[in-house]
């Protein structure tokens, strides 16, 4: 993993298309559950944990809806999406928050913060208190879990969770961001969790999908704009 986390970390890549937000409006919506938190649907899938999962990405107006991106603990999305412009940086890419390197860390720094606080969660601070960015536990709860199959759901690629109890969860392969360059909408789904890569604290973890394959990964910075589906605490 270290040796594909460097690598990718080095990878640009540049587009025509810029970054901002790429909706497929879809009013009819995917409340198979029940509204949290100013109101935002989410879906009991029996889990274990009695985690709730939303049915639409922060940014998004229907599950279909691809949604904003964010760089890692950032909580607002961008036109651009370099390392030169990412929060936590200064200079070649020194760390000032969630750092347990001294050797990344700016001027030796580190915090030992490996969760995203509130104050940094995108989901906590665009939908409130109630809803936070999944752990990475719980995306290995979320896949462990249900069965999950590659699908176009309302003209969209995704992937669809169907749990035990009959309900089901829609993630639209909705793409990344790096510099100015949005790629893989429709082919990959990219989505972050709220924990710290260890092994780098450049990267964090996030759930990684396409038509033949799922996994947690770190493979690249931090400063990549993912997507964010929030899930919040059985009321």
């Amino acid at each position: 993993m270290k040796a594909v986390a460097a690598l990718m970390l080095m990878m640009t890549v540049v587009f025509a298309a810029g970054c901002t937000k790429n909706d497929n409006p879809d009013n009819g919506g995917n409340n198979n559950g029940g509204s949290g938190g100013n109101n935002h649907a989410y879906v009991d899938l029996g889990l274990p944990s009695g985690t709730l999962w939303a049915t639409c990405n922060v940014g998004a107006n229907s599950p279909k809806d691809y949604g904003d991106y964010f760089s890692w603990a950032e909580t607002a999305p961008k036109e651009n999406y370099f390392s030169t412009n990412y929060k936590w940086y200064v200079g070649d890419r020194r760390l000032t928050k969630y750092c347990v390197h001294s050797h990344i860390g700016f001027q030796g720094f580190v915090d030992g913060l490996t969760v995203l606080l509130p104050e940094d969660d995108a989901a906590t601070v665009n939908w409130g208190t109630d809803w936070c960015i999944p752990s990475y536990d719980q995306w290995k709860e979320l896949y462990e879990n249900t069965t999950h199959t590659w699908k176009k759901q309302n003209g969209v690629y995704g992937r669809l969770f169907t749990a035990s109890n009959g309900k089901t969860l829609f993630l639209p392969a909705a793409g990344g961001c790096a510099n100015t360059g949005a790629w893989a909408a429709g082919d990959f789904g990219l989505y972050w969790s709220n924990s710290l890569y260890s092994d780098d604290s450049r990267s964090a973890w996030y759930f990684d999908f396409s038509e033949s394959n799922y996994q947690m990964d770190a493979g690249y910075a931090r400063s990549n704009g993912f997507r964010v589906r929030p899930v919040r605490s059985a009321q």
